[in-house]
């Protein structure tokens, strides 16, 4: 067995020990699955914080079961890595209350690999996929198989003050590049909005600017750790290393830059120094709640126009990220037949439709654009759909982690980022893969 196997081995083990001492909470949760008195069964679904949303669809499928079943949900941290290990640690213990569970893209590799997630039925798998968009079907596929359901997607799109824009000289009819932004900056000097604090947003930057040059940073994903081929040191690196590394240098996401999540950029776009930003779809809604309660004007959302995501070259499509929840089954669940027909009602059209207008979280399913209620609430419904259709996933690999972790300490700050940068990250990523190196 080769290193980076081993570690993985130890890795699992020491998640399952790490539950098995806290068996007593283990024990409790699976109750919730179990058929309580001959009552029909009540399904737990691990949900991602929202508004509210998933706990509406889950009592709308609870009427709509016909009391063959009952979904409670259970909320999950905020943050996605502390997703990904809680799941994690419970899947490797065999926790039995795993009936339904919201994932994130990345991390599927990691858990369908070791079998912890019930095989989809294949008239779910065709039916949940035969509408989606095409990065939602990538994120919810693992080796060829569908192996989770796709519920909503998520792509960035590039934000932009249309007065700005038109200061800067850019026609935003037509696609724009990383350059383009920069320069227009400089020009009005106004700040570039993006995600430049240590975490999963800086992932999220960095691989799209690799695949929008067609470099995938894992170029051979399903072979194992010790074996993987990376593309971080290439001329596609070296491109995304000089815009990363010109916007800190500059300084042109603003003195904060270092902090800046999501929240905090859109935050600061919406203040008087806010030019182009890239940002989820969540902003709209947002901005828009911002002027009811009174702390921007509606003069900034008549002023607010988007785009497809910034290209790298201006004559390649770009590949915008991806994200967005897949629902998986926990194996050991008590109910994997009655979960997976929880999870069919779920995911129809109409519950994502609803999902996007109540909670501004994209559909997977391409006709739900088509919704009145959507068309009404996001008129750049279409430009979501079509940058969903052409994002990219994150590296793919049992891995991710590691991987994740490794980009976000060596392309940050974004001052320190250099042409030595992409080498340096795929040297460290190798001798972790390795065990030679820890994170």
């Amino acid at each position: 067995m080769d290193q980076a196997r081993t570690s993985r081995t130890r890795r699992r083990r020491a998640l399952a020990m790490a539950v098995a001492t806290g068996m007593a909470v283990t024990v409790a949760l699976s109750g919730c699955s179990t058929n309580q008195g001959g009552s029909s069964p009540t399904l737990t679904w691990y949900i991602n914080p929202d508004d509210g949303g998933q706990a509406q669809i889950a009592q709308r499928c609870s009427s709509a079961s016909g009391g063959k079943y009952t979904i409670q949900t259970s909320l999950l941290p905020r943050d996605a890595s502390s997703q990904r290990e809680q799941l994690a640690r419970r899947l490797a213990a065999g926790d039995s209350s795993l009936d339904i569970m919201s994932l994130d893209p990345p991390f599927m590799p990691e858990l369908a690999e070791p079998g912890f997630l019930a095989p989809v039925p294949q008239d779910l798998a065709t039916s949940s996929t035969k509408n989606a968009v095409e990065g939602a079907v990538k994120g919810a596929t693992w080796k060829g198989k569908i192996v989770a359901v796709p519920f909503w997607a998520n792509t960035q799109l590039l934000w932009y003050k249309k007065s700005v824009a038109q200061q800067a000289g850019l026609d935003m009819s037509q696609p724009v590049t990383w350059d383009q932004l920069i320069a227009a900056a400089e020009k009005t000097g106004k700040q570039l909005g993006v995600q430049g604090i240590r975490s999963e947003s800086m992932t999220v930057w960095v691989n799209a600017l690799y695949e929008s040059q067609g470099q995938h940073i894992i170029t051979n994903p399903q072979a194992s750790g010790a074996d993987y081929q990376l593309g971080l040191d290439s001329a596609a690196g070296t491109e995304a290393a000089r815009i990363i590394g010109t916007i800190g240098q500059k300084g042109l996401g603003g003195p904060g830059i270092t902090t800046q999540n999501e929240s905090i950029t859109m935050k600061n776009w919406q203040a008087d120094k806010g030019s182009f930003m890239v940002n989820w779809p969540f902003v709209y809604a947002a901005t828009q709640s911002a002027v009811k309660q009174g702390s921007v004007q509606q003069s900034l959302v008549d002023d607010m126009g988007w785009a497809l995501y910034p290209r790298v070259k201006a004559d390649q499509p770009t590949a915008p990220p991806l994200g967005g929840i897949v629902l998986g089954v926990g194996a050991k669940s008590k109910h994997v037949d009655l979960a997976y027909q929880a999870v069919s009602c779920i995911v129809s059209p109409a519950n994502q439709a609803y999902y996007f207008v109540s909670n501004g979280n994209p559909p997977a399913d391409k006709t739900a654009y088509d919704d009145p209620a959507v068309r009404a609430k996001y008129p750049m419904a279409d430009t979501i759909r079509e940058s969903l259709d052409l994002a990219k996933p994150r590296p793919q690999t049992p891995y991710y982690n590691e991987i994740s972790t490794s980009i976000q300490q060596r392309w940050t700050p974004l001052s320190s980022v250099s042409a030595s940068t992409p080498k340096d990250t795929q040297d460290f990523v190798q001798a972790v893969l390795k065990g030679e190196r820890l994170l």
